[in-house]
């Protein structure tokens, strides 16, 4: 377990918000570090079967293991994981390589495909970084027990290592990963292998990077930004499931018609049919009343994109002095991952599309696989399935061999040369052009088996549709679920139980079910770093050092060196490793005293972190507490170099001319 000393650091309720829309995940609330229930996609995909993990080496070994468990598009050649390069970043190792970066860049790899038959639901849902100098692989991946992105590293990741793996501290984490998810930048993205002149220095090193081509375009950043988009809107899905179907019975009947509603969706490849009477009763009323009580402002949803950012804009070349490639690694404060964004979006209830979003939110979790065993489950119960027939007047259209068709309710159908042209049965969107003989999955879910046109071979006349009703199949079928023994327990107010729910329809469905995975997953933990014992009694020359333990300790009491663990150590060298670092904390304090248009770097706390503290940006500029903190490191700067310290002049040279915060690793 990790030292008592970070375990009992302070997570201070955020005060509840009062004007706008509530945030679907709260940045001030990263949560428990290790997962309240179940565990990572990580975890579960590289565990060795013994409580530990099984993780290939090189890099190129375990990228081959993960597409291995992915399908494959024949026609792409675009490996399952999307992956890209990028030496110049904005993660916390971005220096770990210094000043070689473009020898050994970061590798950022994505999921957004879907699984291989049999294999977990990894689309969208596992995302990795690895940096080879630092030897560590930085992870977030889902939880489907908890209902939320759960961050990992692995350390030791290198020839001849022993890799651990280890929960993330999530307020490291939640500082940039905001909606508790993954980030990226916006298109073009430039500090990717995407950029041509990132692309040509990295040619021009001459390695291979990890069978990633150094040359790449804009397809593979552009899907980790899909991939990113949708992984972010998981938050939102889960808590209209949880809290906005609301309580009780009526909760109950409202997941169970969510859950039809998003098969039905998943059925007809994103077409939706016309809402029923029945859907608006049990899903959309419960849903809008609820929603309206709960948010009435609406849920905001945090951005997920970064600001599109060149590391060598104006430059001719790559320099070949160290400080001026090391200036380079600067990230300059409107691009900083910890800069607080702003909402994206808000979901509101009283929105037209608010259900509809609601209902595709949980689509997302319902993966090819499961919906294949169920369309196979129904195709065995064909027989025994209802069946509806749709009856629409035809008129042939003058002077070609096409008909039209149309129904008393709005159904429109077109007919010409043997096929179908155009289908809407209720007003949705129309279905893709299909010969008469084929069987076509139609919005909503139904699958039509037959088109009889019999009648037309006169002239004019009906056309007859023959439906094979799966929609109601599928209702009757979660109705069951509902009712039954496990009912309550699947769907009352707790994180979509993808697994379970699709293992019970298909048991009502007559499926045999699948036999249980027996594999032990590996027991989640915290790194552990031992706190020396105390040593001498803070000096009276800095006397405000305990503050730092009070505002820095979740993020910089950690057994990471990324952000800078500097009050990892005794007592009594504390005030020595905070001279270390004087310089950068110095500025990151005084940033708050500058208008955020003139900050060369973002302030220290992170402005997104301050509600935890009950504060706020323009309160912690004014804070004593803030003072007191800036008038330490101002003092042991000056006692160093006998006059008060000018922000200006240290940041003469640029932020990364300062001298680290470590000035060697930290063992203790």
């Amino acid at each position: 377990m990790l030292a008592a000393a970070i375990l009992s650091a302070p997570v201070w309720p955020a005060e509840p918000r009062t004007v706008g829309p509530a945030w679907v995940v709260d940045p001030a609330q990263p949560g428990d570090h290790l997962p309240p229930a179940g565990a990572s996609l990580f975890d579960a995909l590289f565990a060795d079967g013994h409580g530990g993990h099984a993780l290939p080496f090189p890099f190129e070994k375990l990228l081959a293991r993960l597409d291995g468990r992915l399908s494959r598009d024949p026609t792409s050649p675009l490996p399952p994981a999307k992956r890209v390069l990028i030496p110049l970043g904005r993660s916390l190792q971005r220096t770990a390589a210094a000043p070689d970066y473009f020898a050994f860049p970061r590798v950022v790899v994505a999921v957004d495909t879907a699984p291989a038959p049999g294999a977990p639901l990894l689309k969208d849902r596992l995302y990795l970084g690895y940096q080879e100098k630092s030897a560590v692989l930085e992870v977030i991946s889902y939880n489907e027990a908890a209902g939320r992105f759960e961050f990992q590293l692995v350390k030791d990741y290198r020839a001849g290592g022993r890799p651990q793996v280890f929960y993330a501290n999530r307020h490291i984490c939640f500082a940039c990963h905001q909606n508790a998810a993954p980030i990226f930048s916006r298109a073009l993205w430039d500090e990717t292998n995407a950029n041509p002149a990132v692309a040509a220095l990295l040619a021009a090193a001459g390695r291979s990077f990890y069978g990633i081509p150094p040359e790449r375009g804009v397809d593979v950043p552009y899907a980790i930004d899909k991939a990113v988009r949708r992984a972010n809107r998981f938050a939102l899905a889960q808590r209209l499931w949880r809290e906005g179907c609301g309580a009780g019975e009526a909760g109950l009947r409202c997941r169970a018609g969510l859950f039809a509603a998003a098969l039905r969706l998943r059925f007809a490849d994103g077409r939706a049919a016309p809402s029923a009477a029945a859907f608006d009763a049990a899903v959309a009323r419960p849903l809008r009343t609820n929603g309206a009580r709960l948010w009435p402002a609406g849920l905001a949803i945090g951005r997920a994109d970064l600001p599109n950012r060149n590391p060598l804009q104006g430059m001719s070349g790559w320099p070949d002095e160290v400080p001026a490639r090391v200036a380079r690694s600067h990230v300059a404060a409107r691009f900083e991952p910890l800069l607080p964004r702003p909402s994206e979006e808000a979901w509101r209830a009283d929105a037209p599309e608010a259900v509809a979003e609601a209902v595709a939110g949980v689509a997302e979790f319902i993966s090819d696989d499961d919906r294949t065993r169920l369309e196979a489950a129904l195709a065995r119960r064909a027989n025994a399935l209802p069946r509806v027939v749709r009856t629409l007047d035809c008129v042939p259209l003058a002077g070609s061999r096409a008909s039209r068709c149309r129904g008393a309710d709005g159904a429109a159908l077109d007919l010409s040369a043997g096929k179908v042209e155009r289908l809407s049965l209720a007003g949705e969107l129309p279905q893709p052009a299909f010969p008469f003989g084929a069987r076509v999955r139609l919005a909503g879910g139904d699958m039509l088996e037959r088109v009889d046109t019999a009648a037309l071979k006169a002239g004019s006349g009906p056309i007859v549709l023959h439906l094979r009703a799966d929609s109601l199949a599928l209702a009757d079928a979660m109705a069951s679920v509902a009712a039954g023994a496990d009912g309550s327990a699947l769907l009352g107010e707790r994180p979509i139980p993808r697994v379970g729910l699709i293992a019970a329809l298909l048991n009502t469905l007559g499926d045999p079910p699948r036999k249980p995975m027996s594999a032990m997953l590996p027991t989640p933990r915290l790194e552990t770093y031992a706190v020396r014992p105390a040593g001498p009694p803070l000096t009276e020359a800095a006397p405000g050092l305990g503050l730092f333990h009070a505002w820095c300790a979740a993020c910089h009491l950690s057994a990471e060196q990324f952000p800078p663990n500097f009050l990892v150590g005794p007592e009594g060298g504390l005030e020595a490793r905070i001279r270390q670092c004087a310089p950068r904390i110095f500025v990151r304090l005084a940033m708050a005293r500058r208008a955020p248009a003139e900050r060369d770097k973002t302030p220290m706390p992170p402005e997104s972190m301050l509600p935890a503290f009950h504060s706020d940006a323009a309160t912690w500029a004014a804070s004593a507490d803030r003072a007191a903190l800036e008038a330490v490191v101002a003092g042991l700067l000056k006692a160093e170099s006998g006059r008060d310290p000018d922000l200006n002049a240290l940041l003469a040279g640029g932020y990364e001319a300062l001298r680290p915060c470590l000035a060697k690793r930290v063992t203790e």
